[in-house]
């Protein structure tokens, strides 16, 4: 069955869409949506990433796809067949797009596009008895294969994001280092500097002295 639905933007990972009632029977609902936020941050960082993805977490696979700058993604139960989910998603692309896709860009607060769970709520009841005529016809329709699409284990995904952030952090710590050695660097300069020309400084400062007192007393 699909459990959860998010729809997020892929430039920045903000979420533009959550089902309102997903998740209400799934144990630890809120660990499983942590980690689509975490999914949604590392496909922000990866420029070139697979579209279509399934993602292996517990009992549940994350099946995503992605369009423009948009990621669509479900949780379903790992019995659930990859076809179906891949369909189900499908169908909220079409609609967003002709709804939404204008004004994805220009979104700047989370979930701004709330209204569409509406359509999520009536596509999801569709998609969730495998059993009806019209999802087994769905599942022998062969203009929509699956096969290619790879799948991979959520530690293995998040593992490659947490190395990003790893290298991100390393980067960041390089160059403030470095700003650290350029200050000391200059502090070093300045200070030999004055270790150098001080003596010439006091000599000439003495000689400009006794010049004044000898112009004065003569």
């Amino acid at each position: 069955m699909v459990k959860l639905t998010m729809i997020a933007r892929v430039t920045d990972g903000l979420p533009l869409v959550e089902g309102l009632d997903d998740g209400r029977d799934v144990p630890d609902a809120d660990f499983y949506k942590q980690q689509v936020k975490q999914l949604f941050k590392n496909l922000s960082q990866r420029h070139n990433g697979d579209s279509r993805m399934s993602v292996e977490t517990g009992p549940y696979v994350f099946h995503y796809i992605i369009e423009g700058h948009v990621c669509y993604l479900t949780m379903c139960d790992r019995s659930y067949p990859k076809k179906l989910a891949f369909q189900y998603l499908e169908d909220l692309r079409n609609e967003f797009e002709r709804l939404n896709g204008s004004q994805v860009e220009t979104a700047a607060r989370p979930y701004a596009f709330i209204k569409f769970d509406t359509f999520i709520q009536k596509t999801k009841k569709l998609y969730q008895d495998t059993r009806t005529q019209r999802n087994i016809s769905k599942l022998n329709d062969e203009l929509y294969e699956v096969h290619q699409i790879m799948t991979r284990n959520v530690q293995e995904v998040l593992g490659v994001g947490e190395k990003l952030d790893h290298v991100s952090q390393m980067s960041s710590r390089l160059t403030s280092e470095s700003r650290i050695y350029a200050d000391k660097a200059k502090d070093l300069n300045r200070q030999a500097l004055i270790r150098k020309w001080a003596p010439v400084a006091v000599v000439l400062g003495v000689v400009f002295l006794l010049l004044w007192v000898r112009k004065k007393l003569w």
